[in-house]
This record gives structure tokens, sequence and C-alpha cells, in this order.
């Protein structure tokens, strides 16, 4: 579970092409694109930000494998969908004590990212079984 200072900043699902798939997410879950794909290649993928539309509602985070080496290759092969969620704090160094305190396992250490123009985030999972991602919170 994300720390007090967390927000929900979005939901992540795994695709095999975000231009294919764009489409049908705008659509079903009443999103607007801007068409943009960010390279990450420390993360071995392609990303898109959609933004709801609607006041209130969820980011959503589409991503595609890099190809066969892509950490989300092995995801996407076994029929790809909800892969994480993601929440920014203003800690990251909390949050993974947290963490590890709950006994969840960390499963990447803080890196920058390039779709958050070098913001850090650290991946974990939680002993019931969901993919969280810890987005850490511009301070300016």
């Amino acid at each position: 579970m994300a720390d007090n200072d967390a927000s929900l900043h979005h939901i992540g699902f795994v695709v095999g092409s975000i231009r294919n798939a764009s489409a049908g997410f705008v659509r079903s879950l009443a999103l607007e694109w801007d068409g943009r794909i960010i390279h990450d290649p420390v993360q071995t993928v392609y990303v898109s930000f959609f933004q709801p539309a609607l006041p209130g509602n969820a980011v959503v985070e589409l991503v595609e494998p890099e190809g066969n080496g892509s950490a989300v290759h092995k995801f996407l092969q076994r029929g790809g969908g909800l892969h994480h969620i993601c929440y920014e704090v203003d800690s990251l160094e909390r949050q993974l004590e947290r963490t590890r305190a709950n006994r969840d396992l960390i499963v990447h250490a803080p890196q920058p990212a390039v779709a958050f123009d070098g913001r850090r985030i650290a991946w974990t999972y939680t002993r019931n079984k969901l993919l969280v991602e810890y987005l850490e919170r511009c301070h300016k």
C-alpha cells in the first residue's frame, strides 16, 4: 500500500501496439490522446499517456514492448492487459521502507524514467500479487 502522501497517478496496460490499441482505449474509457509515444531504453518499452475526458478519472498508460528482450514482452505473450498501478509519492525512500516493512518485494530500485523527465520511479510487487510503480513527486 502507498504511503499517506501517495496519490494515484495512472493505470498501466501492456499492449502489442500503442497505435493500434489507442482508438479502442479512447472510445471505451472516454480518454483523450495527443499521439505522443515515448521510448524508454532503460525499461525497454514505448509508453503513451491518455488523459481522462471526464474529471476525476484516472490517467491510462499504454506500454508497448521495445522487442523480444523487453521487460514486458513475456507479459504480452501471456495476453497483455492490465499490468500495474502507479502512485505518485513525496519520497521513494520512505515508500520503499514501508514496502520492506510490509514484506513486499522491491522489483526495481529507484531509477530515472524518461517518460517523467528523469523523475525517479521504483517498482514493487505486493504479497497480493499487485505490481505497483511509485513515481517520485516533482518538488519545485
